[in-house]
């Protein structure tokens, strides 16, 4: 079966070509397909001016968010193999080893489905967890209170993930492993959140068809998150986007009322107006 990884850039295509150089020459893998999310720059020159025989860039026409180009890159590989293994990747990952991949490849299986490593960030290790019930979401939008409560409830123990394999709820979505059948059967990752949340919205379809996410606990992989630290404009307007995709997922994947949804939208407008009042005297 052919691995085929998928990489989304978004004008950050130095760090790109970092994951490029990091896994051109490994043998696992058949075809790298980039695929670079109307950046606007000088992205699609610079990677093509590579030269790597084994890498196909794609430039979208407008950028529709991250699950739409992601659907881009896994269609294509789906078009030209069928049946194959896909690694999906944000381009600020690096792999160290080839056999951490190739172990990562041998994990998935007709029943594990979806495959993810250990996610180094910031020296911190990011593993699976829990998907959010409605009221879940209300509370991690409380202000001082949302980080800790996800931490605390959300995330599974340290010592649930003492042996190989861990089955979990959902992954992160910067670097992981799906069968290309399960992505079919799924409908692929839905389009109507720009950015975030496609992992909860994965996950619960995943579960939704009784097969299984796991994590590889055997294996790490560096999310070197760092480099792309947003400034405090930019971060306000993510904030947004992340609870638009919250408040699609709570109405259209996980039954949310109408009183939840009212609560979703208040406590996630109270903590706008704070970070935008905090980042004004920062």
């Amino acid at each position: 079966m052919k691995n085929i990884m998928v990489i989304v850039n978004y004008r950050d295509v130095l760090t790109t070509i970092r994951l490029l150089d990091n896994v051109k020459e490994y043998k696992i893998l058949d075809e790298i397909i980039v695929v670079d999310n109307h950046s606007k720059d000088n992205s699609v020159l610079k990677l093509n001016n590579l030269n790597i025989k084994k890498m196909t860039v794609i430039e979208t026409k407008e950028n529709k968010g991250y699950s739409y180009a992601l659907n881009i890159g896994c269609k294509e590989a789906i078009r030209k193999y069928k049946d194959c293994n896909l690694i999906i990747s944000n381009s600020d990952i690096i792999i160290d080893r080839e056999k951490d991949l190739k172990e990562l490849i041998n994990t998935l299986s007709d029943t594990n489905v979806i495959v993810a490593p250990n996610i180094i960030e910031d020296n911190k290790l990011s593993r699976g967890w829990h998907i959010p019930s409605p009221v879940d979401d209300i509370k991690q939008n409380i202000i001082f209170f949302g980080k800790n409560y996800f931490d605390k409830k959300l995330r599974y123990s340290d010592a649930y993930y003492k042996n190989h394999l861990s089955k979990v709820d959902t992954v992160s979505g910067c670097f992981f492993l799906v069968k290309s059948k399960h992505l079919e059967n799924i409908d692929y990752f839905d389009e109507n959140v720009f950015l975030y949340y496609e992992e909860n919205i994965f996950g619960i379809k995943t579960k939704r068809l009784k097969k299984n996410i796991v994590i590889n606990n055997d294996i790490d992989v560096v999310h070197d998150h760092a480099k792309t630290i947003d400034k405090n404009l930019k971060r306000i307007n993510k904030y947004k986007i992340l609870k638009q995709s919250q408040y699609y997922f709570e109405k259209c994947y996980n039954n949310a009322n109408k009183l939840e949804l009212l609560m979703l939208s208040i406590s996630a407008k109270i903590t706008q107006i704070f970070l935008f009042i905090k980042y004004i005297f920062d």
